[in-house]
């Protein structure tokens, strides 16, 4: 049987009959988004990044694989990501984030990093 695939989303977009369990995986509430419009199965601040990673990547592309790397070190010793992998094991799960960039964001490396622990554990 194979696994449904971890989905990014931004926080902004409505939630979807597909979305399964829904993650606001930003350290930082997103602003505007009141908790009924978030449709939230879980709020895990604690699996996105440091804040001083956060403050330091400040969403410049040009420090993007910098930021792919060290985040995914951060990753390597983090608790909470086994919530995230767990989740993806019973069913569709979406992960959420409020940064305007969609290819360069924290949600697009969890998402690489669920899969591949999934993978892993099998």
């Amino acid at each position: 049987m194979t696994q449904p695939p971890v989905q990014i989303k931004r926080i902004y977009q409505a939630a979807g009959p597909d979305d399964g369990q829904r993650v606001l995986v930003d350290r930082l509430w997103p602003r505007g988004i009141s908790k009924e419009r978030a449709a939230l199965d879980l709020w895990l601040p604690e699996v996105a990044p440091s804040n001083e990673l956060r403050t330091w990547f400040n969403h410049d592309d040009e420090r993007w694989n910098e930021f792919e790397q060290r985040y995914r070190e951060e990753l390597r010793t983090n608790t909470h990501l086994e919530t995230l992998v767990e989740l993806s094991r019973h069913g569709s799960l979406t992960l959420l984030y409020g940064a305007k960039n969609e290819a360069h964001n924290q949600a697009v490396v969890l998402r690489a990093v669920v899969a591949e622990q999934a993978v892993e554990d099998r």
